[in-house]
């Protein structure tokens, strides 16, 4: 479900960086696919500290030790494909408008053009899917676009697509009936949306 572009090749960037785009890369990655059995060993090597982060690492471990493929496949397809939707549509215009393919997703589409990041040819999914959207916010901290990829272009790019509907989303993934695995997942993406927002807020 990443969009990919024009790539360029990344820039050096600070370690704070650096974990902030592997952070939105997990997400992205998590929520565009279910986890294949090396993701949930890779998983299962996450650490954390006391920090809503940090908890919500540690519980995504222990999760990922005891969860079969299988099984996350199952979650997964129960909470975002479903027989005919699954219980979320992480989708920004289902959020911001209550329909899909709406006004926030021509705006997205336009600002990608703007940027020069284009869908891949094999992407279904419209570009405003959350999945999408954080793999787009670690490709352009990483500098892996030609577009530019400093804090001011960052804030913009996450105060357009990303502040109005991402804590949001992630509380209901966090919250949802279907979540074991995902629940976690949902956590993460919830304190760490909410540290970036803060972060840009006050730039």
């Amino acid at each position: 479900m990443a969009n990919a572009a024009e790539v360029q090749c990344p820039r050096s960037i600070s370690d704070e960086d650096r974990a902030r785009a592997q952070m939105y890369r997990l997400l992205g990655v998590l929520l565009d696919a279910p986890p294949s059995s090396e993701l949930l060993r890779g998983l299962v090597t996450l650490e954390g500290d006391d920090t809503p982060i940090g908890s919500a690492s540690r519980n995504l471990a222990a999760l990922a030790q005891r969860t079969a493929p299988n099984d996350a496949e199952r979650e997964f397809n129960n909470l975002f494909v479903g027989i005919g939707r699954g219980e979320l549509l992480p989708y920004t215009s289902y959020y911001l408008t209550g329909f899909l393919n709406e006004k926030p997703l021509a705006d997205l589409r336009s600002d990608l053009m703007a940027r020069g990041i284009k869908a891949r040819d094999n992407v279904k999914e419209p570009e405003d899917h959350m999945g999408t959207l954080c793999e787009i916010m670690a490709g352009i901290i990483a500098g892996e676009f030609l577009c530019d990829s400093d804090q001011p272009s960052q804030k913009a790019f996450f105060d357009a697509h990303l502040a109005k509907w991402a804590e949001l989303f992630f509380a209901d993934l966090e919250e949802a009936q279907s979540a074991v695995f995902y629940a976690p997942v949902g956590s993460l993406g919830r304190a760490f949306m909410a540290v970036e927002a803060d972060a840009f807020a006050i730039q």
